[in-house]
Order: structure tokens, then C-alpha cells, then sequence
């Protein structure tokens, strides 16, 4: 039964947690087109600009949405699309597991955060994967990857 007591673990949950696996999962596509020779950004939440830190800009609403923009990769190639498609998940992937290695060694406490953590991690990466068509100009990653396998010519920009 949800109590007075959980709104801390809510209020956690939902303006802590789920903004940095949302982080995370950009950095991963972000860094993925850095690795292949790209320009990328990221953008965390709506509204007015809280701050920019380099390539990264927080908006006031940063719990609400996020995005990684890339463009003019040097390695353009299908496999290279996909991998920045997929880098978001691949590192959300790589956080659950090391969260849970360090919990094992000993490192970090059994948790519920921790808990909460690879909860969220696991629904983003199964969202970020699920292949729908948010809008004319935005889809999840994995549409955008069948939409790679499928149309792939070396002119097309992916966003």
C-alpha cells in the first residue's frame, strides 16, 4: 500500500533516478557517434534552459523527456547508424550490470535506490527498443533501427 512515507522514494524515484537513467542511456548514443566520427548533443527535459554543460543542455522540466541529436558521421555506414541507435540500450545494459557487480563484491549496499535503478533501467531499455512511431519526426530506437535495416543509403541524416 502506497503511504505518506513513500512520496521520499517517489519523489526520488522520479526526479532522481529516472532522469539519470534517462542520462545515461543519451551518453550512450552520444558517445557512440563520437566514436564514429559524429557530432552529437544531448538534451534532457522541456522548457527553458536551466544550464549547458558543453554538448549537454538541462532544461527546466529535465525529468520529462530526453534526446540525442547526431549528425555527419565519418564512418557512415548501416552497422555504424545502428550502433548509435542501440548505444543508449547497450549502455543502460552496462550500468545494471556493473550496479549489480558492485553489489555482489560489496562495493554498494542492497539498496532499494539500487533496486529502483535497474527497475527503471530495464523499462527504459524495453520502451527504447519497442519499434513505434512516436510522431512524423521522432521514433524509439528500435524503430529507427528497422528503419535503418530496411531504407539505408549512405545520404540519409538519422536523428
Amino acid at each position: 500500500m502506497f503511504e505518506w512515507n513513500d512520496l521520499i522514494t517517489a519523489f526520488w524515484a522520479f526526479f532522481v533516478l529516472l532522469p539519470l537513467v534517462s542520462l545515461i542511456h543519451q551518453l550512450g548514443h552520444y558517445l557512440m557517434a563520437l566514436l564514429f566520427g559524429g557530432r552529437s548533443e544531448i538534451i534532457l527535459g522541456r522548457g527553458k534552459l536551466l544550464f549547458k554543460l558543453g554538448t549537454i543542455q538541462v532544461n527546466r522540466y529535465y525529468f520529462l523527456d530526453s534526446y540525442c541529436h547526431y549528425e555527419s558521421l565519418k564512418k557512415n555506414t548501416r552497422l555504424t547508424h545502428i550502433l548509435v541507435h542501440a548505444g543508449g540500450v547497450l549502455l543502460n545494459l552496462i550500468s545494471i550490470l556493473l550496479v549489480n557487480l558492485f553489489i555482489i563484491i560489496g562495493w554498494l549496499p542492497e539498496a532499494q535506490f539500487f533496486y529502483q535503478f535497474g527497475y527503471f533501467t530495464i523499462y527504459y531499455m524495453f520502451f527504447s527498443l519497442f519499434p513505434v512511431q512516436y510522431s512524423e519526426k521522432h521514433a524509439s530506437d528500435g524503430k529507427q533501427i528497422i528503419n535503418i535495416v530496411r531504407n539505408y543509403s549512405p545520404s540519409n541524416v538519422f536523428d
